[in-house]
């Protein structure tokens, strides 16, 4: 972790971070304002984020998107932070919605103003309850979710319909976890490797999404108090573990598998099924096969999916631009209205009009398991949770070995709940003295 001065002193780096940078070439309009936009997407969502972009600059004349693409992860992140502490950051960035609350409490972001964004079109209605919630810290607006990115069922509609187990286009409905377990055991029986595909040795965030969707289909919550003990469900949270390591048992999936052996043993058609997030559908339909993506089944009572969100922020500017930030509102409300096509990474768009179109029907598999934004469940708020922090790895490096061993599940959670309360003990880096009140 840093501390807020070392982000302080950090600044001046800034400088150079162009030159680590992918930008889009100047073609700003005579008189538009120029605005600065940071983002993390690479790959295929890059080329997406540009292609969107590029139609917002030619569309008007007012102001003119200049993307910075940085690297994943925390050297995107320190940056950010190091920009927003010292006021000098860019017009709008992209977060991972749940990184936004470990960064509120040290100023690093403004908030938005929802009266501006309803008055263009962008409001909680035109978001599902998890995601508008879920972009509150406190009762301010700190981020516009984008997308949800869940982690979800992915099938082979042909190994299961040769385990003559697909029904209606899917996987069948079970209710428990012992029907969730005999229907895998039968697709086991006819696919060519393994019934499952499921990456998790040595990947902390594989584990988390897995066991934050079991835990939170019990109805259960986690809650992270800074200074005080970490709420868990001890039962929840042993059932959750249980059933994952009966999954991994060398016969329904690997026990030793990686993510990336479990994607290349789906996408080879060896396996019935693979759990991953949705933005593993372009290779799989790429790879010719017949693929389905659904939730996980709520075998513990409640439909709910783990998922992150890629979200707008606006970083902290010490005197922002009127002008400006006007033009940022309107860029942000553009591209929400306009982001169908971000639905083609697999990701499900924020903006409930886009999944609402008759025209999105069309889009198979993604018409599919858009309900799933209604269902979707975040990281616990707090300054260390969320995408690409060290929570998630250090949450796999205590409960694998419960997983892979098929026992100790309570003195994992035991262990969970140690490591947490270490972490709660000590000060937020970005506000050491608490000195922020929601």
């Amino acid at each position: 972790m840093i501390t807020r001065r070392q982000l302080l002193g950090g600044v001046g780096a800034l400088a150079g971070a162009g030159a680590l940078a992918g930008c889009s070439p100047t073609g700003a309009p005579p008189g538009a304002d120029t605005l600065q936009f940071w983002h993390l997407l690479s790959g295929g969502d890059g080329v997406t984020m540009q292609s969107l972009l590029d139609r917002i600059n030619e569309s008007q004349d007012d102001y003119f998107v200049r993307p910075t693409v940085l690297e994943w992860g925390t050297p995107y992140y320190t940056k950010l932070a190091m920009a927003g502490s010292g006021g000098r950051a860019p017009e709008a960035a992209i977060m991972h919605s749940s990184r936004v609350p470990g960064y509120v409490p040290g100023g690093l972001l403004d908030p938005w103003d929802t009266g501006r964004l309803a008055e263009l079109g962008v409001s909680r209605d035109t978001f599902t309850g998890p995601m508008w919630n879920n972009s509150l810290v406190g009762d301010q607006l700190y981020s516009v979710p984008l997308d949800a990115h869940p982690f979800m069922m992915f099938s082979n509609r042909e190994v299961l319909r040769q385990a003559d187990v697909l029904e209606d286009g899917g996987f069948p409905a079970v209710s428990t976890p012992q029907d969730f377990v005999d229907v895998l055991r039968e697709i086991t029986a006819a696919a060519p490797e393994h019934g499952l595909s499921y990456g998790f040795i040595g990947d902390g965030a594989q584990m988390w999404r897995l066991f934050y969707t079991l835990y939170a289909q019990h109805g259960a919550e986690m809650s992270f108090p800074q200074g005080g003990s970490a709420q868990i469900d001890d039962e929840a949270a042993v059932e959750s573990l249980r059933l994952m390591s009966q999954l991994v048992d060398g016969e329904i999936a690997s026990s030793q598998g990686t993510i990336d052996a479990g994607i290349a043993e789906f996408s080879a058609g060896s396996s019935g099924l693979l759990f991953s997030g949705v933005w593993e559908l372009p290779p799989m339909q790429d790879a010719g096969i017949d693929v389905n993506i659904e939730m996980i089944p709520p075998v513990f009572g409640q439909h709910a999916v783990y998922a992150d969100s890629h979200a707008f922020v606006l970083p902290h500017q010490q005197d922002p631009d009127p002008e400006k930030r006007e033009d940022t509102y309107a860029f942000v409300a553009e591209l929400l209205k306009n982001s169908f096509d971000w639905a083609g990474a697999g990701h499900i768009p924020a903006y409930v009009p886009i999944t609402e179109d008759p025209q999105y029907d069309e889009l198979q598999p993604q018409a599919n398991y858009a309900g799933a934004a209604d269902h979707i469940v975040y990281d616990p708020k707090s300054w260390f949770t969320g995408s690409g922090a060290n929570f998630q790895a250090d949450f796999g490096q205590v409960v694998q070995d419960s997983i892979r061993g098929g026992d100790g599940f309570q003195e994992a959670v035991d262990g969970l709940r140690s490591m947490v309360d270490a972490i709660l003990a000590e000060p937020n880096p970005v506000d050491p003295e608490g000195t922020w009140n929601p």
